[in-house]
C-alpha cells in the first residue's frame, strides 16, 4: 500500500473529478477549476469550497461522500496558494475526501505525501495521491535535431494573457478542419485537461528544452502539436522557462498572446514589450532550432473589455501587422487556423 501513498509513479488522475477551491478569496486563484470546467466539463462533478471561498463556479456543492455518490475518482485541488503549498486549514477536508473513496491530484510544487496526515490516510486506505505538477521521469538535455511533424507554440507579452486557452482552441478548431492535431500541455491545469503533459516550470532548467523535445516528438508529416506556452521572454521572473520552451519546441510557427489594455508586467514594476520587438526577439528565439519558424497569428485576451471594444482591437491588430488576430474565446481559433493551413500544409 506505500506505493499507493507517495505521488503516482505513472497514469493520471482518474475522473470524474470534485473541484476543490478550499477558503480563496480571490477568482483569479481558482484558475484550475475555470480551465476545466472551460474545458471539460464532463469531467466535473461538483465543487467542494471551505468557510470564506470567494470563488463562484457554476457547478453544485458536494461533499466528498455526495461527489463520490455522483461518480467522483478523484479531488482535484483547483486553487493556486500563495508559496505553492498546502495551508494546515485544508488538510481535514482532503482527509474526509480519501475517507470518502477519493484520490486526490494537486498542482502544488510541494508533494502531497509531505503531509503526514494524507500520506498516512491514504496508504491505509489504498488510495493515491497524485503530483501533478511534479515531473515523473527524467528528460535528456536538448540536441536541438529537426524533427517530422508540425509545431505550433504560444508565447505571451505576459503570463496569464491566454496561452493555454488559445491553444485549446487552436486544437479544436484545427480538428474541426480535418487535421490531426494534438493539445500539448506544459502546465498543472493544461496536463489536468489534457490528462497528459509535463509542467515545464518543475524541470531542471538544464532539461527544460529537452523536455519540450519529448514532449513534442517526431510525428507523421501531417501531424500537428499545438504547445501551450509558459510565461514570457519579457518577464524577467519567468523568461528562462520560456526560452528553454522555445527551442525544445522547435515551432514551425508561434502565435502571439496579448491582452490589448495591459501596460505592465503581472507583479512586476515593467512595461509590457513594444510589440514589435516582442515579435522579433521570440522570433529569433524560435529560429535557433527551427530556421524557418514564422509568426502566424495574434490571440487576444479581451476577457475585460466591452464587446465593442474587442472588435476594434482585432481590426486594430489586424491592420498593425498583418496577421489574422482574434480572441478565441468570443470567436473561436478559427481564422488562425485558417491561416496556419494555408501556410503550413
Amino acid at each position: 500500500m506505500e506505493r499507493n501513498a507517495r505521488a503516482a509513479k505513472d497514469g493520471h488522475p482518474p475522473p470524474p473529478y470534485l473541484l476543490f477551491l478550499g477558503d480563496v478569496p480571490l477568482q483569479p486563484m481558482a484558475k484550475t477549476a475555470a480551465g476545466l470546467l472551460q474545458w471539460r466539463p464532463e469531467l466535473c462533478v461538483g465543487k467542494l469550497t471551505l468557510p470564506g471561498c470567494a470563488v463562484e463556479m457554476d457547478i453544485p456543492e458536494m461533499t466528498p461522500k455526495e461527489a463520490v455518490g455522483a461518480g467522483a475518482k478523484t479531488l482535484v485541488i483547483a486553487v493556486v496558494n500563495p508559496g505553492g503549498t498546502l495551508p494546515d486549514a485544508w488538510i481535514p477536508a482532503l482527509v474526509e475526501a480519501l475517507e470518502a473513496g477519493l484520490n486526490i491530484a494537486s498542482g502544488a510544487h510541494v508533494s502531497l505525501s509531505v503531509f503526514p496526515d494524507l500520506k498516512d490516510t491514504a496508504a491505509r486506505l489504498d488510495r493515491t495521491l497524485y503530483d501533478v505538477r511534479l515531473p515523473k521521469m527524467t528528460f535528456d538535455v536538448g540536441d536541438g535535431v529537426k524533427r517530422a511533424g508540425k509545431r505550433i507554440l504560444t508565447v505571451g507579452t505576459d503570463c496569464v494573457v491566454g496561452k493555454k486557452y488559445t491553444a485549446l482552441a487552436l486544437e479544436k478548431a484545427l480538428r474541426e478542419r480535418g487535421v490531426d492535431a494534438d493539445f500539448r500541455a506544459t502546465g498543472q491545469t493544461g496536463i489536468l485537461i489534457a490528462r497528459r503533459g509535463v509542467a515545464i516550470d518543475a524541470v531542471t532548467s538544464d532539461f527544460i528544452s529537452g523536455a519540450a523535445e519529448w514532449l513534442s516528438p517526431a510525428n507523421a508529416p501531417d501531424h500537428w502539436d499545438v504547445i501551450e506556452g509558459q510565461g514570457s521572454l519579457y518577464h524577467p521572473s519567468f523568461a528562462g522557462v520560456t526560452l528553454g520552451l522555445i527551442h525544445g519546441s522547435q515551432p514551425d510557427a508561434l502565435i502571439v498572446c496579448h491582452e490589448p489594455i495591459r501596460r505592465q508586467l503581472l507583479s512586476l514594476p515593467y512595461p509590457i514589450p513594444p510589440l514589435k520587438e516582442f515579435m522579433k526577439t521570440n522570433l529569433d528565439a524560435a529560429r535557433l532550432t527551427n530556421p524557418n519558424a514564422i509568426i502566424a497569428g495574434m490571440s487576444l485576451n479581451t476577457s475585460k473589455m466591452s464587446a465593442q471594444s474587442a472588435e476594434e482591437a482585432v481590426v486594430a491588430m489586424e491592420q498593425e501587422t498583418g496577421l489574422p488576430c482574434c480572441d478565441p474565446i468570443r470567436h473561436g481559433a478559427g481564422k488562425i487556423a485558417d491561416h496556419l493551413i494555408s501556410v503550413l500544409a
